[in-house]
């Protein structure tokens, strides 16, 4: 997520650890696994987690939160100190960890200790809430909402205000643009009885309406129930939007609402509207299960590597592509890229890159600039210019990035994303392909999808003109060439 409008996160920090190792045998004491290899990852958890999310797209975050003096609390200000604005609140007691024994991917035994609570809301800490344009509350009842309620209350009538409630936790403020409830969360504000569908989730009409209820109880604007694999669905009292992901994974998910939470806060900061912004949410949350989950959540740096002339195509920077491709690659998972000049978007084209991203776990497009494209296509291309391809590509939930290119041919930017599966539509073939080679190169594979018979920009483009010059009224740029 990257965006320019600074956001307040207030909300309970963890320390979080997990212990990897690989669970081959059984103990010869006890039937249980036994972790070989273990390796030890720290990183800040809850609102500390939501906050880094926030921040490593570049926008400036400050952090609200309880930090204390004990050993927990100083592993954890080391981690967000370089990331983050901090504005500590006092702590009573020890500040919380979560450790979480993982065998591979799939966690075995959680084991939590430090019971600290927020002590009293500061100056400081009132300041920081007074100013903020854009505001996200991750509360983990463990107090620091608690503390902030006040100044929250006076805040949200002028600030974008999301709230990432918890059932321990005290309900939201009156006048919060969106409240983010899991769907087992949203139940246990209502004090319903459990009731599960087959598929083990809630149906949609009983989300539906919890959702409805609480916008009434909360007093919110908009409440986005989040589903997990399902996506989220978004009510502000009536009509409700569903917005299902893209695809599923099976990683680890732990974190994934803090991830959907901090992006929505984001956008609504940055004036998207809240179906754009939870539509946005889940494709984030989305990418964050494909690439890795927590384990990776933080850890952004990518190795050097020179910058190529792509990198200048209408100031769009390739460097959120290449870390998206380095995370996926680093959690064990497969990077998909596509290339094409996308001029007039039609349906061959989405169902290619549906086909595509079914593939992976993350799919790149590599998008001629208008330079290149008039090279290849005439100086009466493209149609459309390179801003308005690239957020058309970023609207559709299949495309994880975008990342333009200045060359006849993507290679130099292939090389920097070294996908594994390099696509194109079936009216190439693998031996028109330049890319093919040079994915050979590193064990990748350049493959075909099936082509949409019918559907092309330049058709598009010959029939707009045509049906114009009927008319009488050519419009320039649209010739039949």
């Amino acid at each position: 997520m990257s965006g320019t409008t600074p956001l307040v996160v207030v909300g309970d920090t963890l320390l979080d650890r997990d212990l990897v190792g690989t669970a081959e045998r059984l103990a010869p004491d006890a039937p249980v696994p036994v972790l070989d290899g273990c390796s030890e990852h720290l990183r800040p958890g809850g609102a500390a987690l939501a906050a880094c999310l926030a921040a490593r797209g570049g926008r400036p975050v400050t952090l609200v939160t309880a930090l204390g003096t004990d050993p927990a609390s100083r592993q954890v200000r080391e981690l967000l100190e370089p990331v983050v604005t901090l504005v500590e609140l006092p702590l009573d007691g020890g500040l919380s960890e979560k450790t979480r024994v993982m065998a591979g991917r799939r966690p075995v035994v959680r084991l939590d200790r430090g019971t600290g609570r927020a002590a009293d809301a500061t100056d400081a800490a009132c300041r920081a809430v007074a100013q903020a344009p854009a505001l996200l509350v991750a509360d983990y009842a463990r107090g620091t909402a608690d503390a902030m309620r006040d100044a929250l209350a006076s805040r949200a009538v002028r600030a974008t205000l999301v709230w990432d409630p918890h059932p321990r936790g005290g309900p939201p403020v009156p006048g919060a643009r969106l409240v983010t409830p899991t769907g087992e969360e949203a139940r246990r504000f209502l004090g319903l009885e459990e009731a599960a569908d087959d598929t083990g989730g809630e149906d949609l009409l009983t989300v539906a309406r919890m959702a409805e209820q609480l916008v009434g109880r909360w007093q919110a604007a908009g409440v986005a129930v989040t589903l997990g694999a399902r996506g989220a669905l978004l009510s502000h009292g009536d009509s409700p939007l569903l917005v299902p992901a893209a695809t599923r994974h099976d990683g680890d998910a732990c974190g994934a609402g803090d991830c959907f939470a901090a992006t929505a806060a984001g956008l609504l900061g940055d004036g998207a509207l809240p179906a754009e912004a939870v539509q946005g949410a889940v494709a984030a949350a989305t990418r964050y299960v494909a690439e890795g989950g927590a384990r990776t959540a933080v850890r952004e740096r990518v190795p050097d590597e020179p910058a190529g002339p792509e990198t200048g195509a209408a100031g769009e920077e390739p460097d959120d592509g290449v870390r998206l491709a380095h995370r996926v690659r680093a959690a064990g998972g497969t990077v998909v890229a596509a290339g094409g000049c996308f001029d007039l978007l039609h349906a061959g084209h989405v169902s290619m890159l549906q086909q595509a991203r079914g593939i992976g776990d993350c799919l790149i497009v590599c998008l001629n600039s208008d330079a290149s494209v008039r090279r290849r296509k005439g100086p009466a291309r493209p149609i459309n210019p390179l801003p308005d391809r690239i957020r058309v590509l970023r609207a559709l939930q299949c495309v994880d990035a975008v990342v333009a290119f200045d060359e006849d041919t993507p290679e130099r930017l292939v090389a920097r994303l070294r996908p594994h599966v390099w696509v194109k539509g079936g009216d190439y073939s693998v031996e028109q392909m330049p890319e093919a080679a040079q994915l050979a190169s590193w064990g990748g594979q350049a493959v075909l999808l099936p082509y949409v018979d019918g559907r092309s920009s330049t058709l598009l483009a010959t029939r707009a003109a045509a049906a114009h010059e009927r008319r009488g009224r050519p419009v320039p740029g649209t010739e039949p060439r």
